[in-house]
């Protein structure tokens, strides 16, 4: 759309539309938390219905423009590339929002959080199985592995929502808490004293922001990445992901400063379990079998997210306290890996 346009436009484009996702994720944070308490959903599910949702919009738009114009390959690196770095966000959560004063996964305390972490794996090892299908294997516009990722996603927010409530951990019968587990005396957002329906007003109004923004934050990407000569798939990977991964960022150390870090970490795994769910969309508006289309480098980056899920699953298992470099050693291996990986990417577009 913008690849016309000089550089310079290009970046301030880019710039305020990363200034206005900024904005709109203080408000999709703190009206979230405030929707979650009032309809009883918790920071945990909450984060992964309310807020994971609205963050990813741009993802939603992206993967539709596309599907109908049935550049699938866009579609497909959109939903499978951003997980990883998403999954890095959490990195910088621990590192911005905390600091000096804990461990991201020691103050996040709920067993929630690993069913989600567990649920983000499952439906990317189905979305990888997906690929290895026939691409003739596609009825109405509807493939099995498309269809399997939503059913099990839809499982896995209905024993989500029981096990808020229904759920043991020790012989109480309840997670283990900490003093930061939950929002607490931090919270002096004046959205807590607003009436449910300016509350549901203002998120809509954030999420629509943040709709738009993020769409033009993609394009005026597109835009630079064609004026540096930047390839698609390392393009996609870099910037085009980090510029996606804005609105969980600015959400995340908003919720991380009020002291909601339940909410934080179930907006990066509530997104990461639900953009796989896109492939649905993809597949029905372009009348193709999609996931059979990914590119070695697709595979590649959903089982880096896999990996990096699967650390953050261990420290909030075992949620360390140490701390190194004013993060927590689960963070730490994060940030190496995706790394190590992104090199690896690197070697496998440029390398013969």
């Amino acid at each position: 759309m913008f690849h016309s346009f000089p550089l310079l436009v290009l970046l301030l484009i880019f710039l305020g539309a990363a200034v206005a996702v900024w904005i709109a994720g203080t408000y999709l944070s703190n009206t979230t938390d405030v929707l979650a308490t009032r309809f009883g959903l918790g920071q945990a599910l909450g984060g992964l219905i309310l807020l994971s949702i609205a963050t990813n919009l741009p993802e939603i738009a992206i993967t539709a423009s596309a599907a109908l114009s049935h550049n699938v390959g866009i579609a497909i690196g959109n939903i499978l590339g951003g997980i990883a770095i998403q999954t890095v966000v959490l990195v910088f959560l621990d590192i911005f929002g905390l600091g000096r004063q804990d461990v991201l996964s020691y103050a996040a305390a709920s067993l929630e959080l690993v069913l989600e972490g567990v649920l983000v794996v499952a439906v990317l090892i189905l979305a990888i199985m997906g690929t290895q299908l026939p691409k003739s294997l596609i009825f109405l516009h509807v493939t099995p592995g498309a269809l399997l990722i939503i059913a099990l996603w839809l499982i896995g927010i209905w024993l989500l929502s029981k096990a808020r409530n229904d759920l043991p951990w020790q012989e109480k019968g309840r997670a283990p808490d900490t003093l930061h587990g939950h929002r607490g005396d931090k919270t002096k957002d004046t959205t807590q004293k607003w009436s449910t329906s300016r509350v549901v007003v203002v998120f809509l109004l954030a999420a629509l922001v943040t709709l738009v923004a993020g769409v033009l934050l993609e394009e005026s990407g597109d835009g630079i990445a064609t004026h540096i000569g930047l390839s698609g798939v390392l393009f996609g990977s870099t910037i085009l992901a980090a510029a996606t991964s804005l609105p969980e960022l600015s959400t995340g150390l908003t919720s991380v400063k009020a002291g909601a870090y339940n909410l934080a970490f179930s907006d990066i795994f509530g997104g990461n379990a639900f953009l796989p769910v896109l492939f649905l969309l993809a597949t029905l508006l372009s009348g193709q079998a999609v996931l059979p289309q990914a590119k070695n480098t697709d595979i590649y980056l959903a089982g880096l997210g896999i990996l990096l899920t699967t650390v953050y699953l261990y420290g909030l298992i075992f949620r360390p306290k140490r701390q190194i470099l004013h993060m927590g050693i689960d963070s730490l291996v994060v940030l190496v890996l995706y790394l190590v990986g992104i090199a690896g990417l690197f070697a496998i577009a440029l390398l013969p």
